[in-house]
């Protein structure tokens, strides 16, 4: 333990209390907005995990009273983007075992999934929107996800997403206006355009 960590905590359990109290609440925030990133339930949990255990390591530079949330979410954000440079260096892989035993099943004409993530989302935003959000750059997806799903106010995302206001402000409003074209014909159909 550094001079600094004993002077903040008498105790881990003290440390290991203030860690539980501060950042614990915000678990279901921080994998909504990693299965978002990731859509996929794995990397999403694995995220979430890399994301607690570096909140855990660092706590330390945490200031007690600040925004706990806004600070997980930029851990988690870095580590997405770390982890998806790592990613995108790598050449593809494909699971044999997974593909023969799909071509080999009696149900290869039946399209299912297993996927939680897209039932829920769908269920909670409607099928069209989750698909038009789902198809914007992850830059732009991200910003929707902060301001208009998360709630964060403009500072906060720019803490962040490691951006100045005015770029917050941009891309935000350029988010939308992707996501309202993206929506045009279901707002027609749907009535909301006059």
């Amino acid at each position: 333990m550094s001079e600094e960590s004993q002077l903040k905590y008498s105790s881990k359990e003290e440390k290991d209390s203030l860690f539980q109290k501060e950042f614990m609440p915000h678990i279901n925030s921080l994998y909504n907005f990693a299965f978002r990133l990731t859509f996929d339930e794995d990397d999403a949990n694995d995220l979430v995990q890399d994301t607690y255990l570096k909140a855990y390591r660092f706590f330390d530079s945490y200031q007690q009273g600040t925004n706990a949330k806004a600070w997980l979410f930029r851990i988690l954000k870095n580590s997405f983007i770390n982890e998806y440079r790592k990613k995108s260096k790598q050449p593809a892989k494909v699971d044999y075992n997974e593909v023969e035993s799909y071509y080999n099943s009696e149900d290869t004409e039946v399209e299912a999934t297993t996927d939680l993530r897209v039932e829920t989302v769908q269920e909670m935003i409607g099928d069209e929107v989750a698909s038009a959000l789902n198809s914007l750059a992850v830059d732009f997806r991200t910003i929707i996800i902060l301001c208009d799903l998360e709630g964060f106010k403009y500072e906060e995302m720019a803490k962040i997403l490691d951006i100045p206001i005015g770029t917050v402000r941009s891309r935000l409003h350029r988010a939308r206006q992707l996501l309202k074209e993206k929506l045009q014909d279901y707002a027609t159909k749907r009535g909301y355009n006059k």
